[in-house]
């Protein structure tokens, strides 16, 4: 049996009984909303306003930290190449002072991360936040739609995996391994500035 200090879950278009069934069996009772953007049309109960309700009236308190421990940083500083900078977010005060927040409420309170991408590996709770849990020595348990808890060191095998990368962590070298394959992934599902439509009638003019 693994003990967590800290879940994360996605959402995507799970049914709300559904949802909540999963974080019960977990014992969550706070969740985390790491959404930049915490709506969803399609998924309306999902959207901030609908959610806490829900989520209230199961005795789960949710908690809004999408401004401190979102994805899609305002700043286009935090941009490389127009996708969001995983490693420029995690070195910015307020992000260091949301992580901060988010480890006093999980030593009061069961607390679940939560974003919209099913898979971890989609998400930047899982490359960003979920990271910077674990290399403060905090346990982290992915909650996972089938109902089973994937260990963060499981998931974190799996981008390696994924990478390319088929090794033991305790092995030299694998803090280098990891950052790698972070960063890699990071580059394909991290949020991507828009980039503006030219005005035709600028050019012809």
């Amino acid at each position: 049996m693994h003990s967590f200090d800290i879940f994360s879950i996605g959402h995507s278009n799970i049914a709300a009984d559904r949802f909540v069934a999963l974080l019960r069996d977990a014992k969550v009772n706070a969740v985390a909303d790491v959404r930049s953007a915490p709506s969803s049309r399609r998924f309306p109960w999902f959207s901030k306003q609908n959610l806490e309700a829900r989520l209230t009236g199961d005795g789960i308190t949710y908690m809004a930290m999408g401004n401190s421990l979102g994805g899609r940083p305002r700043d286009d500083g935090l941009y490389r190449d127009g996708i969001a900078d995983y490693d420029a977010m995690a070195a910015q005060p307020h992000y260091q002072t949301g992580l901060g927040q988010l480890i006093d409420n999980a030593g009061r309170s069961r607390v679940c991360l939560m974003c919209a991408e099913r898979e971890p590996l989609d998400c930047h709770r899982c490359l960003l936040v979920a990271r910077g849990l674990a290399e403060r020595g905090l346990a982290i348990g992915h909650i996972l739609h089938d109902g089973t808890i994937e260990p963060h060191a499981t998931t974190e095998r799996r981008l390696l995996s994924w990478h390319g990368e088929d090794c033991d962590l305790f092995t030299s070298g694998q803090r280098e391994l990891i950052a790698a394959a972070y960063r890699h992934r990071a580059r394909v599902v991290a949020f991507r500035q828009k980039v503006p439509v030219p005005d035709a009638a600028a050019e012809n003019g």
